[in-house]
């Protein structure tokens, strides 16, 4: 840093490419931390709270992904986001289908972290898993 320093306040001394390169790293590593956390504040909901989603573990067995279904479906007023023809019915399979549910669950619950527990199935992120026309969202509305 000593040496950066009297570069920009003498001109005419030289930098070896030892010296650039490990300030090109030293900016790459800056940029990359800037946009970071650019990227947090952006993450912030309209209520300053960061916006989270809740999908199944990829770990969990066939029969508590069945048993999450069945749980969230009994306690929502509608699944047929998962029904042929919904949104998020493809890809057809076990997983995506306990994720949409879960997440839907979850987020009409108010996003609290015990309703993404499932039994330990639950997986709580801060990446939006939407894809093609299925749609998570932070209201648990799916489009």
């Amino acid at each position: 840093m000593l040496r950066l320093a009297s570069v920009l306040y003498n001109p005419r001394t030289t930098l070896d490419p030892v010296d650039i390169a490990a300030m090109a790293k030293a900016f790459v590593a800056l940029f990359f931390l800037l946009l970071s956390v650019s990227a947090l504040f952006q993450m912030r909901s309209s209520r300053g709270q960061e916006m989270h989603w809740c999908v199944a573990k990829p770990s969990s067995e066939q029969v508590a992904l069945n048993d999450n279904i069945q749980y969230a479906c009994n306690n929502l007023a509608d699944c047929r986001v998962i029904q042929p023809g919904g949104a998020c019915y493809l890809p057809n399979n076990l997983i995506n289908h306990a994720s949409v549910v879960m997440n839907l669950y979850f987020q009409s619950r108010g996003r609290q972290n015990w309703n993404c527990e499932f039994g330990g199935t639950g997986l709580r992120v801060i990446t939006d898993p939407s894809y093609g026309s299925c749609s998570y969202n932070d209201t648990g509305d799916f489009s």
